[in-house]
């Protein structure tokens, strides 16, 4: 009887694997093959290296120093001479002086700030009162307001050039401090109009200070009557205009 389904033959032996001959595995496994392989291998390996080698000298190239390359072009050291060292050590302890000076100031800074009652940058100027007899001196056409930091702390105005300094310029105290007031407002050159008042000791050295903010000119006016136990004058008003 025909081995088959209907009209359909079965042949069994044809869907079998293939088995690989004699000389396929010798070739498969032959030592040139195996050669060829491992030299790829290095090959691969070796241009790997070579590349991140590369990347890694062109990252230390963003870091260069200009006088201290890296040894990237052949270079195995860095030889400075005697009077390169000093500079560089030099420059080095200017540094840390700079720094300690900086340090000293804000630290300075930050304990006025956190002690005084009022502290501030106010124009100020300052004037003699005339002596019986002596004319009085027209100096309105002078500019001689000059910036400087104002801080009020315990019974002194100390007089600051800039709020970093370590040490005032100035200082009043308060107890010498006889007459505290409004002045006229006026226009400068800018054409701003700054508001002011003044302060006048007992030995008749008067301080103008001016600001081009009303809200800080009523702040120390209030903090000094208030420290100085002054009533407020009001024959002097402070919207007037000075030409």
């Amino acid at each position: 009887m025909d081995d088959g389904l209907g009209n359909i033959k079965v042949f069994p032996d044809h869907f079998e694997a293939s088995t690989p001959t004699r000389d396929h595995l010798q070739k498969k496994n032959s030592p040139i093959s195996e050669s060829k392989t491992d030299c790829s291998f290095r090959s691969y390996s070796r241009s790997s290296t070579r590349r991140k080698l590369m990347k890694a000298a062109s990252m230390l190239n963003l870091f260069n120093i200009p006088r201290l390359p890296w040894g990237t072009d052949g270079q195995d050291k860095v030889e400075l001479s005697a009077a390169e060292v000093e500079s560089l050590r030099t420059e080095i302890l200017d540094l840390e002086e700079r720094e300690a000076h900086l340090k000293a100031q804000l630290e300075q800074l930050d304990v006025v700030l956190r002690s005084a009652r009022l502290a501030g940058y106010l124009y100020i100027r300052t004037r003699w009162t005339a002596l019986p007899g002596e004319p009085p001196i027209d100096d309105t056409d002078v500019d001689d307001w000059l910036p400087r930091f104002l801080v009020l702390h315990g019974s002194c105005i100390f007089f600051y050039l800039r709020s970093t300094d370590l040490s005032p310029q100035d200082s009043t105290l308060l107890s010498d401090i006889v007459e505290v007031g409004p002045r006229p407002s006026f226009i400068q050159e800018d054409e701003q109009t700054r508001f002011s008042f003044y302060i006048l000791t007992h030995q008749g050295l008067r301080f103008e200070c001016s600001s081009l903010s009303k809200i800080q000119v009523d702040a120390w006016l209030t903090a000094l009557r208030i420290d100085c136990k002054l009533e407020p004058d009001t024959t002097a008003p402070q919207e007037s205009r000075e030409s």
